[in-house]
C-alpha cells in the first residue's frame, strides 16, 4: 500500500466521522432513529438493559425507594444504582459496568418486576451486548469497593455512611465479610471497643417506688409519643407495599394454621437479682444486658429438649423437618412496622453473645437496615409485648415455623390476704400448630423454659 493510499484512507474516514458527529449534533432531540441509525450508537458503545435480576427468596417484585443516580450521569463498577424494598428486606442494586446512565425505567415508589429492565446503561466497551453479564442484587450485606490510602477496602454505601457518621476510618476496621469485606457488624463492633457503647446513652428511668417491682426492660423501647390528631380528610387508597404487603401474605398464610394457645405466669425474681449482678458487667465490655438474652437462651435450651418446637411441616402434610439451627426470632416494633429479624444458631451462643446480637439487630432495625439475612432463616419466634404494656396475647405462628410465645408486663404478686408481695411475675402466652404438636408436648416445654428463668443457676448445667 503506498503512503497515497493510505492518506486517501485516513482523508476518507476523517471524512465519515465528521459527518457522523455533524448529524448527531443536528440531530433533533424529538426525533427517534430508526434501525439504520443504530450504527449512530454503536459508536458511541452498546446501551445495555440493565435487568434487574433475581432477589432470592421467590421474589418477584419490589418497589424503588431511591434513585442514587439520574439520566446523564457516569457509574463505575460497584457504584450503587438504586435501592429497592422486598417484601423481605431492602436491598441495594449496584452496577457491573462502567459507562454512563441513559434512561431509568421507574419513578420513586414505582413497583420494578425481577427479570424486567431497570435502566439503560451506555458502556464504555466496544464489545456487542451479548458479551455484557446480568448484574445480580447485591442485599445490604453484600460490598461494593473504595479505594482508601491505595487499597481498596469492601463496604456498602450504607456502611460507609455509618462509618463517616461515626467519624471511623475503614481503613483501620478489620472485615469479617467474604473477601474481607466490612459489615455493618464490625463498625458497631469497632465503635463499642472506642467508645463502650453502639448508641448514644440514654438517660436511665427514675427509680421506681420501693412497692413497685421493676419491669424487664425491653430489647426495643418504644418511646410514648401524643397520639396523632385523627384525620379528617379525604379519603386516601394506596396499595400495600413493601413489608405490609409482606404482612398480609404471611398472616393469610398463618390462619390456615389451626392455632391452640396456652398461658402461664413466670416469677421473674431471682433473674432480676442475677440480671442486677451481671449488668454493669455486659457494661464494661459494651453492651447492654436486658432480660431478653435469658429468655432467648432458656427458649433454645428447652428446645434441646423437645424439637419438634423448632421443626417446620411441609405444604402437603407430609413431612416434618427438625431444624438443627436454633434461629429464634424476635418481634420488633419498627418505623417500618412489625419485623421479625432473628438470631442465627443460638444453641452455639452465650447469654452475652445473644445480647452483642440483639444490640446488633436493634441498632440495624432502628435505622432501617435489616437485611434478608438477619429476616429469613428463622424456626422459632417470641414476641415481647410487655415492652408496649400487654400482659396476655394470642400470637400468631409464622409460617412455617410451628410454635411462637408472647411475652407480657411484669406484674406484682398478691398473697391469700389480697396484700402485695415483692415478686416479679411475668406472664408468657405460647401458640403452636395443634396439627403436630399437643397440648401435653407444649406444656412441657413451657414448665421446662419456666424453671430456667425461675432458676437461673440451673442453666449452667446445661450451658455448653
Amino acid at each position: 500500500v503506498s503512503l497515497c493510499q493510505l492518506s486517501q484512507q485516513y482523508r476518507r474516514r476523517s471524512f465519515r466521522l465528521q459527518s457522523v458527529r455533524y448529524f448527531q449534533a443536528t440531530l433533533p432531540f424529538a426525533f427517534k432513529p430508526d434501525r439504520s441509525l443504530q450504527t449512530l450508537w454503536a459508536i458511541r458503545g452498546p446501551i445495555v438493559q440493565f435487568k434487574l435480576s433475581d432477589i432470592g427468596e421467590g421474589i418477584m417484585e419490589v418497589t424503588v425507594k431511591e434513585w442514587y443516580v439520574k439520566e446523564g450521569d457516569r457509574v463505575s463498577q460497584f457504584d450503587s444504582i438504586c435501592e429497592v424494598q422486598s417484601d423481605k428486606a431492602s436491598v441495594t442494586i449496584t452496577s457491573r459496568y462502567d459507562g454512563v446512565i441513559r434512561k431509568l425505567y421507574y419513578d420513586v415508589d414505582a413497583t420494578a418486576l425481577v427479570g424486567k429492565p431497570l435502566v439503560d446503561i451506555e458502556t464504555e466497551s466496544s464489545s456487542g451486548v451479548e458479551d455484557v453479564v446480568e448484574t445480580p442484587a447485591m442485599a445490604r450485606e453484600e460490598h461494593t469497593h473504595q479505594e482508601i490510602k491505595g487499597h481498596k477496602t469492601q463496604a456498602t454505601p450504607a456502611v460507609r455512611r455509618l462509618a463517616m457518621e461515626n467519624n471511623i476510618k475503614l481503613s483501620e476496621v478489620v472485615g469479617t465479610g467474604r473477601d474481607g469485606r466490612i459489615l455493618k457488624e464490625d463498625i458497631l463492633n469497632y465503635l463499642a471497643k472506642q467508645t463502650g457503647a453502639i448508641l448514644p446513652p440514654t438517660p436511665p428511668p427514675a427509680p421506681p417506688p420501693a412497692a413497685t417491682p421493676v419491669s424487664p426492660a425491653a430489647v426495643i423501647k418504644v418511646p410514648l409519643t401524643t397520639p396523632k390528631p385523627v384525620f379528617t380528610g379525604k379519603d386516601v387508597t394506596e396499595p400495600l407495599k413493601g413489608f405490609h404487603k409482606a404482612m398480609v401474605k404471611t398472616m393469610t398464610a398463618a390462619l390456615k394454621i389451626p392455632h391452640f394457645g396456652y398461658c402461664d405466669e413466670v416469677d421473674l425474681t431471682r433473674l432480676v437479682a442475677l440480671r442486677a449482678e451481671l449488668r454493669a458487667m455486659a457494661e464494661a465490655r459494651g453492651v447492654r444486658l436486658s432480660y431478653m438474652p435469658f429468655f432467648i437462651k432458656a427458649a433454645s435450651l428447652g428446645l434441646l429438649h423437645f424439637p419438634i418446637l423448632n421443626s417446620s411441616m411441609d405444604d402437603g402434610c407430609q413431612n416434618i423437618t427438625y431444624k438443627a439451627s436454633h434461629n429464634i426470632g424476635l418481634a420488633m416494633d419498627t418505623s417500618q412496622g412489625l419485623l421479625v429479624p432473628n438470631l442465627k444458631n443460638v444453641q452455639l451462643l452465650s447469654v452475652f453473645q445473644i445480647a452483642q446480637e440483639l444490640t446488633r439487630l436493634q441498632a440495624l432495625g432502628a435505622a432501617g437496615q435489616l437485611g434478608t439475612a438477619d429476616l429469613s432463616g428463622g424456626t422459632f419466634t417470641l414476641s415481647n409485648i410487655g415492652s408496649i404494656g400487654g400482659t396476655y396475647a394470642k400470637p400468631v405462628i409464622l409460617p412455617p415455623e410451628v410454635a411462637i410465645g408472647a411475652l407480657g408486663k411484669v406484674v406484682p404478686r398478691f398473697d391469700a390476704g389480697g396484700q402485695v408481695v415483692r415478686a416479679h411475675i411475668m406472664n408468657v402466652s405460647w401458640s403452636a400448630d395443634h396439627r403436630i404438636i399437643d397440648g401435653a408436648t407444649m406444656c412441657r416445654f413451657s414448665n421446662l423454659w419456666k424453671e430456667y428463668l425461675e432458676y437461673p443457676a440451673s442453666m449452667v448445667l446445661d450451658l455448653k
